[in-house]
């Protein structure tokens, strides 16, 4: 498990990251959200070494992490750092050689994760010679070769299209389902999809963390109502609601004075129900009200 204990980071006057705290989980997916410039990068290096913290710790099954650990670690950082001009093939030996890995070992991962990727036939082609996404799916898989203790990427899924998306988070799914996972991502969309955990981040601070199931939980009591074949529009003149959208039958309330007993006597007694169910709010609500 990777701890992250108040760890801050100070440049002059200005503080990047602020005392932020939080656990990555083996066997759990944690995503890490914020708009940019919220800190997130900056806490990755921190993890990771690249940068030293101004104020904190970070621990690996806790005790203070080390280098070693670190070097343990599958890491994609936001600048990629593959060689433009090396066949991808050779350089993905080389960095699977780096890590301890019998030349033998190296060339037999080397072929699972290009051909996960559809890339077995593009092992001999320089970096340069990709697209720009299957760039991303050669920087995916350099810091999967060495079959990491952890993993860190920073924004893995940028650049990739709808059916790469899919390879990764397959990929991902097999290779890192007992390891701590921390990534970071602007599409909430698929952060909601793939994550168990999340962090959110404003302005250097955590301002939410938690499971997904209970961030959602912590927005507006919502529901959804749905009549057999009565219009739906003259909940707006019930007091103790607010109305949030009609259509046709359907309606999409927050309660606000009713609870949820009152409002299921109340439909019922107007007109044949079909539904009264609780509606969670998507993740992107929930981000904004947080950091705003």
């Amino acid at each position: 498990m990777i701890t992250v204990n108040h760890l801050s980071r100070v440049y002059g006057e200005t503080t990047v990251v602020d005392d932020v705290s939080f656990s990555v989980r083996p066997g759990r997916t944690t995503g890490f959200v914020g708009a940019n410039g919220a800190g997130k990068t900056t806490t990755m290096r921190m993890i990771m070494g690249v940068l030293a913290p101004s104020a904190g710790e970070v621990l690996w099954n806790d005790a203070p992490i080390t280098a070693q650990d670190r070097r343990a670690f599958g890491y994609m950082p936001e600048e990629r750092g593959l060689y433009p001009r090396s066949p991808i093939g050779e350089q993905l030996r080389y960095f699977a050689r780096l890590h301890g890995m019998s030349a033998a070992r190296a060339t037999e991962r080397v072929d699972e994760l290009l051909e996960h990727f559809s890339l077995a036939d593009r092992a001999d082609d320089i970096l340069d010679a990709l697209s720009l996404g299957n760039q991303q799916r050669v920087q995916i898989a350099a810091s999967l070769v060495h079959e990491p203790s952890a993993l860190i990427l920073d924004e893995p899924f940028s650049g990739l299209d709808p059916v790469a998306v899919d390879t990764m988070v397959d990929l991902l799914a097999r290779e890192a389902a007992d390891l701590p996972l921390l990534f970071s991502s602007h599409q909430l969309d698929l952060v909601e999809r793939l994550c168990d955990d999340l962090i959110v981040l404003s302005a250097g601070r955590v301002v939410a963390s938690g499971s997904v199931e209970e961030l959602r939980s912590r927005g507006a009591d919502r529901y959804r109502v749905e009549f057999a074949s009565s219009d739906a529009a003259w909940l707006r003149d019930v007091r103790g609601l607010d109305v949030l959208d009609v259509d046709g039958t359907t309606a999409l309330v927050d309660l606000e004075g009713l609870d949820a007993t009152e409002l299921t006597r109340l439909v019922v007694e107007r007109a044949p129900v079909v539904e009264v169910a609780r509606a969670r709010p998507p993740l992107s609500e929930i981000f904004r009200e947080v950091t705003r």
